[in-house]
């Protein structure tokens, strides 16, 4: 039996964006299959914001087509929302409503009866993790309850599409790996994500696919594991102390490649058995040894330096 291909959510095609002589966005193009998590990563600067507001219609984009939901974005942008929800970069609940009203007053923004609106409330605050906290008051709430509080919003209209800028930036442990949880409930539910991260891990437990920006141009797209794979040696090993960086250059033949940040030397190895040999003689320095991951992707493919 044929394998049934999901529609896309969201298609991109030649996206351009430029403010004054600088191009933000320099015409890139991908997919989202619809039902699936699709990660779009970046520094800071790379233009995975500005690609966001073109999808949602908030930006007008220089040059492109955009279809989101099957709405042509800006035209139809207002129909498009209509079955979107979003999780901005920055909580903006509003502090003078209770965290009932907070929904209630962002349901109405789709013309959702106040009835129907109250009706769903409860099982949005469970899904949050906020149930029992109808009637607290914003001021009340620690920075990831105002987060999942920000998520169960983005729920308010059943949306078939949720966009997520930076879901879980500031919070602890705790309360991202909850979000992780709730985040896989939503696509095993059919709900198409698109996300923004700046938590390699993240992306690697929650995208099916993802793709990598850096100064508006798409570097890469793939399955976080096939991506891995295409662009890293499989072993990495790094060496820290105030000596590794003058002991991995005079022994960067026992990987394949060799990087060095600070105080820190990065070998990515396909055989780590001859270094490993070579660092149990050398007890001063400590190391880690791990498998490859999509940050040592993430950073090969954009570089080290601080981005502002």
């Amino acid at each position: 039996m044929a394998t049934l291909k999901l529609a896309d959510a969201l298609c991109v095609r030649g996206l351009r964006k430029r403010y004054d002589d600088h191009e933000v966005v320099a015409g890139i193009d991908f997919n989202v299959p619809s039902g699936t998590c699709f990660g779009l990563l970046g520094p800071n600067g790379a233009g995975k914001t500005t690609t966001l507001r073109c999808c949602l219609g908030l930006t007008t984009p220089d040059a492109g087509q955009i279809t989101l939901n099957g709405h042509a974005i800006p035209q139809d942008s207002e129909a498009a929302r209509e079955r979107v929800g979003v999780v901005p970069q920055f909580d903006n609940i509003d502090p003078d409503f209770t965290v009932a009203e907070n929904l209630l007053v962002y349901g109405r923004y789709f013309g959702i009866k106040d009835s129907i609106i109250r009706a769903r409330v409860p099982d949005l605050l469970d899904f949050a993790g906020l149930g029992g906290k109808e009637s607290a008051r914003i001021q009340t709430l620690s920075g990831g309850m105002k987060r999942r509080l920000t998520l169960a919003r983005a729920l308010v209209n059943d949306p078939d599409i949720v966009f997520l800028d930076e879901p879980t930036t500031g919070l602890d442990p705790q309360a991202r790996h909850l979000i992780w949880e709730r985040l896989k409930q939503l696509t095993a539910r059919g709900k198409t994500l698109i996300l923004t991260t700046h938590f390699m891990d993240e992306a690697e437990r929650l995208c099916d696919r993802l793709a990598v920006l850096d100064h508006g141009h798409l570097v890469t797209e793939g399955e976080p594991r096939e991506l891995i794979a295409a662009h890293i040696e499989p072993q990495v090993v790094e060496v820290f102390g105030d000596e590794a960086a003058a002991w991995a250059h005079s022994r960067g033949t026992l990987g394949e490649r060799l990087e060095v940040a600070g105080d820190t030397a990065f070998f990515y190895c396909r055989d780590v058995a001859p270094l490993l040999a070579a660092l149990a003689d050398a007890p001063s320095l400590r190391y880690l040894h791990r498998a490859a991951s999509l940050e040592d992707v993430f950073i090969k493919l954009t570089g080290r330096e601080l981005r502002d």
